[in-house]
């Protein structure tokens, strides 16, 4: 488990670790980044209080290189990712190895339960949990078992993870998808397994979620970059959004400005079809039950899924021209919006 900035999270992703009821032995490996809110204080009482879980710094701060660190010191032959800002349900570690087992594959995942405990917490987790918010991966709401690209989090064989050289550290967003294509690249499974549930709290600030999938995109972009079309087509709507709003901002400018005559404005007028159509989009998920069980939410959701879509958009973009470079999630630093150590 990765550990930056997480202490109103951390307590009770590591509980619901150290509840999984397996019959082997097992140990929770916290990679430590440079906190400066009391986590590591934190996760230093836990160790000190459960003998099973064990402490390694993480100084450069970046998932990867933490997750690395955290498997090199495991001792066993299964690794179960987990992540601080989650908590797996009762029974999850020992179904991911039973079906690790069953299908002979390298990686099994389950599906992402995102949830909140505030109005804007629960519209982002309901953009999560919907097709339209993220794309429509298979972790986020399938109920078909069966192989697949990517797998959230993950149940590994670590011989397999040996095999091709761990997650790579010079990806810093994405990079359990960039594992998972190399596993696969190799002749094995990666397995998704929907029975496999992990409740996900998201940012809980309108500017954290903007951060966070600014940062996303923009890795996404350094994904494409190296790897073209292994990526899904789905990673290029937010883009593709992002150029027709910018598009329908330069054909309003020469309409307002009378540059274009009336036929070519009427046939430039095309332009705004899709914003509308997503405009509606977005706001019947806001208004359709489960869109908010209150105004306050509804409005959150109005607001979440188009700044989600921009924002991961516009880091594609920069990615895919520039490379994602030091870009970095700074959304768990405060106003800190700066590369880490």
């Amino acid at each position: 488990m990765p550990v930056l900035n997480e202490r109103a999270y951390l307590e009770h992703a590591v509980a619901s670790v150290l509840a999984q009821e397996l019959t082997g032995p097992s140990e929770l490996v916290l990679a430590l980044g440079p906190s400066t809110d009391g986590t590591t204080e934190l996760a230093r009482r836990l160790a000190a209080e459960d003998d099973r879980i064990r402490l390694v710094e993480n100084p450069a701060a970046h998932i990867p290189v933490g997750l690395n660190a955290a498997i090199r010191e495991s001792r066993y032959p299964t690794i179960v990712r987990v992540d601080a800002h989650s908590e797996l349900a009762p029974g999850y570690a020992e179904r991911a190895l039973a079906t690790l087992e069953r299908t002979g594959a390298a990686n099994v995942g389950g599906v992402m339960r995102a949830d909140g405990r505030t109005p804007f917490q629960r519209a982002v987790a309901r953009a999560y949990n919907s097709p339209i918010g993220l794309g429509g991966g298979a972790y986020h709401g399938t109920t078909h078992e069966g192989e697949a690209e990517s797998a959230y989090l993950g149940v590994m064989r670590r011989s397999v993870l040996d095999e091709v050289g761990l997650f790579d550290e010079s990806v810093r967003r994405g990079e359990d998808w960039e594992l998972n294509l190399r596993i696969r690249q190799a002749g094995y499974k990666v397995w998704l397994d929907p029975k496999l549930s992990v409740t996900y709290w998201p940012r809980e600030s309108w500017w954290r979620l903007a951060r966070q999938f600014r940062a996303t995109g923009a890795w996404r972009g350094e994904l494409v970059r190296r790897y073209g079309r292994s990526n899904g087509l789905r990673f290029f709507a937010p883009p593709a959004l992002v150029l027709n709003v910018a598009l329908a901002l330069i054909v309003g400018v020469l309409q307002l400005t009378r540059v274009l005559g009336w036929v070519a404005s009427i046939v430039a007028s095309i332009v705004y079809l899709p914003l509308i159509a997503y405009a509606l989009l977005v706001t019947v998920m806001a208004l359709k039950p489960g869109g908010g069980r209150t105004p306050r939410e509804r409005l959150w959701t109005l607001a979440v899924l188009p700044t989600m879509h921009l924002s991961w958009g516009l880091g594609f973009i920069s990615g895919v021209l520039r490379g994602a470079r030091d870009t970095v999630d700074a959304s768990r630093l405060g106003t800190r919006n700066t590369p880490l150590p």
